[in-house]
Order: C-alpha cells, then structure tokens, then sequence
C-alpha cells in the first residue's frame, strides 16, 4: 500500500523537463555503450542524470543542507576542486613528454590552438553571459575536461553541468569535428606534405631531461601565470612521477587505478548539476553550440597557423597542415586523427609521432590557458 502511494506521489511531479533530462542520461548511455564515446565518463554522467531527475529522490537533497550522496561528492571532490586535479595527476602520468623534445618545435602549436577559446569567449559576452561564465564556456575549447570543470568550478558554478557535457561530449567527437574543418581548410597537396627529420623522433632524450622538464616547467608557469600551478602543478607532479624512475607502482597505479575511479566519480558527481530545473533552458542551447565554435576555431587555429609558418619554412622543412589541428589538449585522439587522414591520403606517409608532440604541446597549452584566465578575468569581470 506504501508503494502505490508513493508512486502516486512522484508520477504527478514529472515535468516535460524532466523527462528531457532523462532522455539526455539515456542518450548518453548510448553514446558511452554503442559508440565508446568517452565510456569512462558519459556513462557514469547519464546514469547519474536519470538519477537526479527522479522526482522526490534523496539523491541530491539541498546543497545548504548538505543532504543526499551525490551532494556530498560534489562539494568534497568539485567544490573543492580535489577531483579535476587528481585526474591531472593521472594525466601527467600518462603522457610521455619525449616525443616533444624531439620536436620542440611543435611546442607551438600547443599555443596556436587555444585560439578558439578567445573567439569564444567574445561571442559568449555578445549572447549576454557575464565575463566569468563566457571565459568558463570559452575554456571549452581547450579540449581539456578537467580544465573545463575547475574553471567553472570557481567562475561559473551555476553553469557546471552543460559546461561538463559539452565539454567531455566534444572531446569524445574529435573524430567527427575535426575531419570537415581540416579539409575545408587544406588542399590536396598540402595533406599529403611528409614531414621530414623522421630519424630526430628515435633520438634518446637523457632521464635527466625527462625529470627536470616538469619540475620546470611547474616553476616557469609559477611565475608567467601563478593561476595555473594547480593545473600545471598536479600535472606535472604526475608526470615525475612517471619519470623519475623509483617510483614505478605509484605511477602505474595513478594511470589506472586512480583515473579509473576518479574519472567515475566526476561524472556521476558532475550529474547532481543536470537536474531539469538547472539544464533544460536557452542558456544551455547556447553552451552546447558555443562549445561546437570552440572546438572548430581550435582547429582551424591549429592548421592556419601551419599553413602561416609553411609560407617562411623551406621546402624540406614544410609541416603537414593536419598536424596542426593536433594541437588541441584532446589527447591522444586528436593525434590519432591525423595519423589516420594522412594514411588516407597516401598510406606510405606517418604522421603519428609529429601529431603526437603537437597534442602534447596541446596539453600544456591547455591548462596554461585556462590559468591564464583565472588570473586575468577577475581583473576585467
């Protein structure tokens, strides 16, 4: 008797909202299963949008009360922004900084393709966000979650969830986003360009090297941006880790165990923000499309800025264009990218190892950036 009448209860408090917000949890579960875009993070975000869309439910509960599960994740891990940087400890872990060493040059691109952030951000004030939550939108295109999420975290709290979907919901669609803009922006010729100097990438770069680079780069960036050392920090501290050789279990163990279960419980935790009341508006609409400009002025960043440099470089040294559109922090995927348009084009031409240091760069580039604006913002909000 219980049961019917709590039934009863909730039925009459599903809203057309809701019931879109569900469908969105749903969809993304599809996404996550069928098509293995970013499993590890849009399944657990659609699963916990279907649970906080549940009328009545104690799963969420008020956030000045502190009541239900996911509301004690989101302030212990989001609020405080602990889990975007555990998960740059994870990530620091995981990338293998000697690609770019053998290539430094390609460090720039890591910078040209942050310039759909900018573009971004103006076209968030001119739609009538405010200057922190068009800098939060615009951080979007860094291609870079977690980057996304602790720049919102402290501009745009109001804003996490569709900043968080876009966000990871783009990374995932690097396949499909980047392709179009690169062609429509390259010839022919220019796809197929070889990028000389393969013998540099089996070139040895010394473990002392390797161990001094992120402590740094972790200085430098303490001083250019102090905004970014917790980003830069956290992924720099990961990436000794990885390194300095005396410490190979913490390093395996922060590449799987610790991004595994951090990255689970940052997309449920993030999904105590997609509740109908707070995702199902105009604003929303208009961050999942300003995302999709970022992501293209990103790329088209990348590229026009090869095709620039092509213009003063000699014939032998002419950088294919696609890898430019690699600079984007969407790492590895943006790399595989381009390694599999150039073997469409001419199966005997590799890009891997130079697309790879340009998505290394990206991802450099990318939490510079988003430290950038956390210092220069407030100035100007």
């Amino acid at each position: 008797m219980e049961f019917i009448q709590d039934l009863f209860k909730v039925i009459p408090l599903f809203t057309w909202k809701h019931i879109v917000m569900i469908v969105i949890g749903c969809t993304l579960i599809y996404l996550a299963i069928k098509k293995e875009y970013e499993p590890t993070l849009l399944l657990p975000m659609g699963f916990g949008a279907i649970l906080v869309n549940i009328p009545l439910s104690s799963i969420v509960g008020h956030y000045d009360t502190g009541d239900g599960p996911l509301t004690v994740l989101f302030n212990a891990g989001i609020h405080t922004e602990l889990f975007p940087l555990l998960i740059f400890i994870a990530i620091g872990a995981m990338i293998d900084f000697s690609s770019l060493f053998r290539n430094p040059f390609l460090l720039l691109f890591g910078a040209a393709a942050q310039f759909g952030i900018f573009i971004t951000v103006s076209l968030a004030c001119l739609l009538g966000f405010t200057l922190k939550e068009a800098a939060s939108i615009g951080i979007i295109g860094a291609a870079d979650g977690p980057t996304s999420i602790f720049v919102a975290s402290q501009f745009a709290k109001n804003l996490l969830g569709p900043i968080s979907v876009a966000a990871y919901s783009y990374m995932s669609l690097v396949p499909i986003i980047q392709p179009p803009v690169i062609k429509a922006l390259t010839s022919k010729h220019e796809r197929l360009i070889r990028m000389t100097g393969t013998g540099a990438y089996n070139k040895k770069i010394s473990k002392t090297t390797l161990v001094l680079f992120p402590i740094l780069i972790t200085f430098v960036a303490g001083i250019i941006a102090p905004s970014s050392l917790p980003l830069v920090g956290f992924l720099m501290f990961g990436n000794l880790v990885r390194e300095c050789g005396v410490l190979n279990k913490l390093s395996l163990a922060a590449q799987n165990e610790l991004a595994s279960l951090v990255t689970l419980l940052l997309g449920i935790t993030i999904a105590s923000t997609m509740t109908a009341e707070q995702f199902v508006n105009v604003g929303t609409l208009y961050i999942i499309l300003l995302g999709l400009v970022a992501f293209i002025f990103d790329t088209a960043g990348g590229v026009l800025f090869a095709k620039l440099l092509n213009v003063f470089l000699p014939a032998k040294m002419k950088i294919n264009p696609m890898v430019g559109a690699a600079g984007i922090s969407a790492f590895p995927m943006s790399a595989r990218v381009i390694q599999k348009m150039g073997q469409d084009e001419d199966p005997t031409n590799f890009l891997l190892m130079p697309a790879i240091s340009a998505n290394v760069s990206g991802q450099i580039g990318s939490v510079i950036a988003g430290g950038l604006i956390l210092g220069l913002v407030p100035l100007f909000a």
